[in-house]
């Protein structure tokens, strides 16, 4: 259909989720035809390089001939079953690999179709398990200030990004909220770890701060551990909150003191698992098994909706019993399990095998690095983060102060219409601007993509507000 059409009946129909929609009342929207590998085509046919991975879910890039395959191949035999009371082949051995790939304790899988559902599904879990485990009183949650596992009334209200979640407040339940560890802007006040500190990736080295940003957790365990629940946070990265990430020594000593008082330990790893930190899964950097772990966005490689929450046997039994007991866990959704989706990530894994993904990675991690270095010297940057195939550059008005851009200034609006320009799909989160790249992306695109990067972030004209210091 011609694209001007196209772009009319958007405006009249579509409303797109955490877009400003007056922001298209003259401006076009991106009208994505077609995609290949890590790679955007309009109907133009001008290419756009996914650097964020269609919101962090592309693994190896758009329409790999084996994933395709394996969903072809299942359309042929089963589209779309309910989970109750019936199985199917592709869910279960879907579940089998999932158990074989994590933390041996985790072995009991419980599907669902997006991650802010599996993160409430693993919270509805904890509170019913303690409810029939003779520990009534543990009801309370913990979560991080700045920690973000969906949109949902329940998972927002669970630590949450004020400002997506502020309209909602009076709806929310009241959680325990302590702040993140976020090194650039230390909550304890602590100068922040030279990017190369041992402690960022080794949960044995010292850090200089000794984790003091710790001290509230450790205040409100020891104050009212008996009567919470669970903890619920993001290894390694807290995502949506500002792509803020941190040391494994401080994932390995908050675990610690979650398992000194008896808490579950939930970790949603919704965006970081599957490859995403250099480890199939984030949890692996600090050697820690979780009671419950969430997991969707990578888990069908992007082609398809899914989720899963994974947990432990010693909560499962919990809910094993005669149905008179009233124990079963009510939960459930249509797609649970769906025959496709399970296709998909059954291929996803399968590419994993074949083309030995994660052995591929670490020469990938250094050259990303290598290229991002020159950013630090960039006036308006004030700190550059890296976690494996993920970068961030936290934009500020004054690098001695650390002044950050007033949101009204809306400092990432020309980066992006910038990046288009150049061929690239960045998505500024307030004044932070990532890579959030496929697992496929070679070297010579991490070569490619860093290099338009520069030319857009390196332009004082696509800085807003640079000018007023």
């Amino acid at each position: 259909m011609n694209e001007a059409i196209l772009q009319q009946k958007d405006r009249a129909c579509l409303w797109h989720p955490f877009t400003q929609q007056y922001d298209y009342a003259r401006r076009d929207l991106l009208l994505i035809d077609r995609a290949e590998g890590v790679m955007l085509y309009d109907g133009r046919g001008k290419g756009y390089f996914d650097t964020i991975s269609s919101w962090w879910c592309i693994l190896h890039g758009h329409g790999h001939p084996t994933m395709k395959a394996y969903v072809r191949a299942q359309m042929e035999r089963l589209d779309q079953v309910l989970l109750a009371g019936t199985s199917h082949e592709p869910a279960i051995l879907l579940a089998e690999k999932l158990v074989e790939l994590t933390p041996p304790a985790l072995s009991k899988v419980f599907y669902s179709d997006n991650g802010s559902t599996a993160c409430e599904v693993a919270v509805k879990m904890s509170l019913q398990y303690w409810q029939q485990s003779g520990q009534p009183r543990r009801r309370g949650l913990v979560a991080l200030e700045r920690g973000y596992h969906g949109d949902t009334i329940g998972t927002m209200s669970l630590g949450g990004v004020p400002e997506f979640h502020q309209a909602f407040a009076h709806l929310m339940f009241s959680s325990h909220r302590i702040p993140p560890p976020y090194c650039y802007r230390c909550p304890a006040g602590m100068e922040p770890p030279p990017a190369d500190a041992a402690g960022l990736n080794d949960p044995d080295a010292p850090l200089a701060c000794d984790c003091r940003c710790l001290a509230p957790l450790e205040k409100l365990l020891a104050e009212e551990g008996e009567g919470i629940a669970a903890f619920i946070l993001e290894p390694r990265i807290l995502a949506a909150g500002g792509m803020i990430i941190y040391p494994a020594a401080w994932l390995r000593r908050a675990a610690e003191l979650t398992r000194r008082h008896g808490v579950h330990l939930i970790f949603d790893e919704v965006a970081s698992g599957f490859g995403r930190t250099g480890r199939m899964f984030a949890l692996e950097s600090a050697g820690v098994t979780p009671d419950f772990l969430c997991l969707s966005k990578g888990l069908t490689g992007g082609m398809l909706p899914m989720a899963v929450t994974m947990t432990t046997d010693e909560v499962y039994q919990a809910f094993y019993a005669e149905y008179s007991q009233g124990k079963t866990f009510f939960h459930g959704h249509t797609f649970s399990g769906n025959p496709l989706a399970a296709a998909a990530a059954l291929g996803s894994l399968e590419v994993f095998r074949q083309e030995r993904t994660m052995a591929g990675l670490p020469a990938k991690i250094e050259h990303l690095g290598r290229r991002l270095e020159r950013f630090r010297d960039l006036p308006w940057v004030g700190d550059l983060r890296r976690l494996g195939m993920i970068a961030a550059l936290e934009l500020v008005k004054d690098r001695a102060t650390k002044t950050p851009f007033a949101p009204a200034e809306r400092v990432g609006w020309p980066i992006y219409l910038a990046g288009l320009e150049e061929g690239l799909i960045l998505r500024p989160m307030g004044n932070v601007v990532y890579l959030w790249l496929p697992l496929s992306v070679t070297s010579e695109e991490i070569t490619e993509i860093t290099e338009r990067m520069w030319r857009v972030l390196s332009n004082p004209a696509n800085i807003k507000g640079f000018s007023a210091v």
